[in-house]
């Protein structure tokens, strides 16, 4: 052979190559490099996974998507198509193969250029974990030296369990666990020898074999794969056979990157201020947390259905895509505050503000119960009565005066407790406000865990103070709950890689009113459904109660309502504040997607009623005038009132 001016021209660089490693392996294999030193504690970044309580995988947060396994899960098939493919002499080589250096080196020299690879798999490694991938002398001196040293420093089997998770596959895989689920959708022992081999030969240059960019080339460089494993003797002709004509199924569609997506984005949130980003997206934690898979799907549906249902009612008002009708719903369980369901838009993808949690909105009639809760821990009762009729105020400005008006319009003078929250008349909220004291229901607010701010004036009883429809929904939990509050949360445990717990989360709550009164709230709260705004809940025929919420100009319609195990919270409105359409009250448009949602809800629950303190007893009462009357009487209602405080029976 001769060697000609070109060849020489490249084989003098090789030659330095071979000569400067030779003499830099024998200067470095006594002296760790500073990345070989912690080597052994080493773990390949790993994909975090947020779970729902019922196990469906939520989200995955990660740099790399890599679910690092131990060499024992994976298929036999598998390494022994790598082992084939890249590097036949591992078992017996100490991290630089001599005899592959010296055919890489014929073969480039004859072809003039690089043209053949000589590294090993530990050197592969090597690069991977400390090297960049550019091609130099001083680099390929380097490896070789970091090779030697993670042959002294780990086992053969820990560097290839090493490598096949670190290794990237293409297509956003690090590592063969991920690579057979993005590929293929299977879990390792799910594949198949062709599919081992197709696999196998993609870290050679995965942007060209990946069978998602190039499947012609993919099934060329697998072919080539199994002609190696049979060449060695790793399969038989029939294996080989088979395997040859088995065709590439390639996984049709990536898997839907978030479920729950808003309530994964607070979760999310939460995990990086608790535990740094560095740890959230390298050290593969599994997140359970307190969302039901099966509840989430009832609430996303109710939310679709619901809007639906107001496109097709207000069609010319929905033209406008970034004006469309957004809805909200967040469901908690009554004793923990764990969250169960979650919609904080109608679409994530297009837009991710999360009006269940961050939205601050006027609450409209929904905060009327607040105001009746104060009024009941101060002693009054169901049947104190109120009065219905005209009253204006002077105006903070000083000029005019504001004439609060009943939504349905109409004056019935004085009437009881019960009536006036059931049918939602505002004159009557508006003159108890007054009497307790707008500065002693924002404080009683607060108890109920409402943290926006509340603007302490007449007009709070009617919601003016915008808060998140979370807060509204908690607060309401409260009476279902016996009067503790529990601060809602959305994360149940966090563990290790290894499955180890290392955090676990502890219910937060407080009293903020006695059970007396809470149980009292929920009569009066049962009685909205069952004799006022509230009565298409009736068709859920369970005790449930709740209220009705409408702002003006209809921009915003709420229901927030409970049974005794969950409270849950609607909201239907705008982004920027417009009107939903005419007669859009929160029973039309609020209500039905929270009868949508607990009819599924309550559907595998038992049948409970709401508890019953001691120290209330049930009188009959007359519905129109709060007087005790005779359970058989016409009009006459079964209310809870305070032992101590319950009118004499006639």
């Amino acid at each position: 052979m001769k060697i000609t001016g070109k060849r020489w021209a490249f084989l003098l660089p090789l030659v330095a190559i071979t000569g400067g490693a030779g003499i830099g392996i024998a200067l470095g294999l006594f002296r760790d490099l500073p990345q070989i030193r912690e080597l052994q504690r080493y773990q390949p970044s790993a994909i975090t996974q947020i779970v729902s309580s019922d196990g469906m995988l939520l989200g995955e947060l990660y740099r790399e998507k890599r679910a690092p396994v131990p060499l024992n899960r994976i298929p036999p098939d598998l390494t022994q198509a790598l082992l084939a493919t890249e590097d036949r002499n591992f078992y017996r080589h100490s991290g630089v193969d001599m005899k592959g250096i010296a055919r890489a080196l014929y073969h480039d020299l004859m072809a003039g250029g690089f043209v053949e690879g000589a590294s090993t798999l530990t050197q592969q490694l090597a690069k991977t974990l400390f090297l960049t991938p550019k091609k130099t002398i001083t680099r390929k001196i380097r490896e070789a030296i970091l090779a030697f040293q993670i042959e002294r420093r780990l086992t053969k089997d820990e560097i290839l369990e090493l490598y096949l998770n670190q290794v990237y596959f293409g297509s956003g895989a690090y590592g063969v666990a991920s690579a057979a689920e993005v590929f293929f959708g299977k879990k390792l022992p799910q594949l198949t020898l062709a599919e081992c081999a197709l696999i196998a030969g993609m870290p050679k240059a995965p942007s060209q074999y990946s069978p998602r960019v190039n499947a012609e080339a993919a099934i060329r460089r697998r072919d080539t794969v199994l002609q190696q494993m049979r060449r060695t003797g790793l399969i038989d002709e029939k294996r080989y056979r088979t395997a040859m004509a088995e065709p590439v199924r390639v996984r049709s569609s990536l898997p839907k990157a978030r479920r729950a997506a808003y309530f994964v984005e607070i979760v999310r949130s939460e995990l990086e201020e608790s535990f740094g980003p560095a740890t959230v997206y390298r050290a593969g934690l599994t997140v359970i947390t307190t969302l039901d898979w099966r509840l989430q799907q009832a609430a996303e549906a109710a939310v679709a259905r619901g809007l639906a249902a107001l496109a097709e009612r207000s069609p010319q008002q929905t033209k406008d895509p970034q004006q469309a009708p957004q809805g909200a719903l967040i469901a908690l369980d009554n004793q923990t505050g764990a969250i169960l369901s979650m919609v904080g838009g109608r679409d994530f993808s297009e837009s991710p503000y999360n009006r269940a949690t961050t939205a601050r909105r006027q609450p409209g009639s929904a905060f009327k119960p607040i105001v009746y809760a104060l009024a009941i821990e101060q002693g009054w009762t169901q049947a104190d009565t109120l009065l219905n009729s005209p009253i204006a105020y002077p105006r903070a400005s000083g000029e005019g005066q504001w004439r609060p008006e009943n939504f349905s319009g109409g004056y019935s003078g004085e009437m009881p407790l019960r009536k006036a929250l059931a049918q939602s008349k505002n004159i009557p909220a508006v003159r108890l406000n007054e009497k307790l004291g707008p500065e002693a229901v924002v404080r009683f607010g607060k108890r109920l865990g409402i943290a926006s701010p509340l603007r302490p004036n007449l007009s709070l009883a009617l919601g003016t103070s915008e808060v998140t429809l979370l807060e509204l929904t908690a607060a309401y939990a409260v009476f279902a709950n016996r009067g503790q509050w529990m601060k809602p949360f959305g994360v149940e445990t966090v563990k290790d890689r290894n499955g180890r717990i290392v955090w676990r989360a502890q219910p937060e709550g407080r009293w903020a009113m006695d059970p007396a009164s809470a149980a009292i709230m929920v009569d009066m709260l049962q009685a909205v459904v069952k004799e006022g705004t509230g009565r298409k809940a009736l068709v859920l025929d369970r005790p449930v109660g709740g209220k009705t919420g409408t702002t003006n100009d209809y921009r915003d319609a709420l229901f927030i309502g409970f049974s005794p195990s969950l409270t849950a919270g609607v909201w239907v409105g705008r982004d920027q504040p417009a009107s939903l359409g005419p007669r859009e009250t929160g029973a039309r448009a609020a209500l039905p997607i929270w009868i949508d949602y607990m009819s599924r809800a309550l559907r595998k629950r038992p049948y409970r009623y709401f508890d019953i303190p001691d120290g209330v007893v049930r009188v009959a009462m007359d519905a129109e005038s709060g007087r005790p009357v005779a359970p058989e009487a016409r009009g006459s209602v079964s209310a809870l009132f305070r032992t101590e405080s319950a009118p004499a029976a006639p």
